[in-house]
């Protein structure tokens, strides 16, 4: 071989491995965290002040997967008020795997169902007693 043909096929080569990550690249699936990121950014300064009055409790959020749910205790602060909120399983590397419940409760204690599909999750919750909102955020292995 001379190395005109020894070029043509480095050239050649060069071309198809740039044409297979062009490809893999436009099959990759990329979603954002949420849709309406910029009127969320707009109330974020809320959650600040509800994450600071989660922690001046004295406890915090207990939370215990067993039997396919996720069980929630609120802190002692809670009990014989009744409570509503959310509770969201967010999955970063997936947004269909995501799960949301509300709940109302005066036992101050919920529970929400798990995903089929383990991994990693970030646990969100966030509640009102009598217009005072919390919010309590932890990462979760499921």
């Amino acid at each position: 071989m001379n190395w005109g043909i020894k070029i043509l096929i480095a050239y050649l080569a060069f071309v198809a491995g740039i044409a297979v990550l062009v490809i893999k690249s436009s099959q990759q699936n990329i979603d954002l965290v949420t849709t309406d990121y910029y009127a969320k950014e707009l109330k974020y300064q809320e959650r600040i002040d509800a994450i600071s009055r989660t922690k001046a409790l004295l406890t915090s959020v207990q939370y215990k997967a067993v039997e396919g749910k996720l069980h929630l205790v609120f802190p002692a602060a809670f009990s014989g008020k009744t409570i509503s909120g959310t509770i969201v399983l967010y999955c970063p590397s997936d947004k269909r795997k995501d799960v949301e419940s509300g709940f109302v409760t005066d036992s101050s204690r919920a529970a929400i169902s798990l995903p089929a599909a383990g991994g990693a999750y970030d646990l969100q919750v966030s509640w009102q007693d009598s217009d005072v909102a919390y919010y309590f955020e932890e990462k979760v292995f499921l």
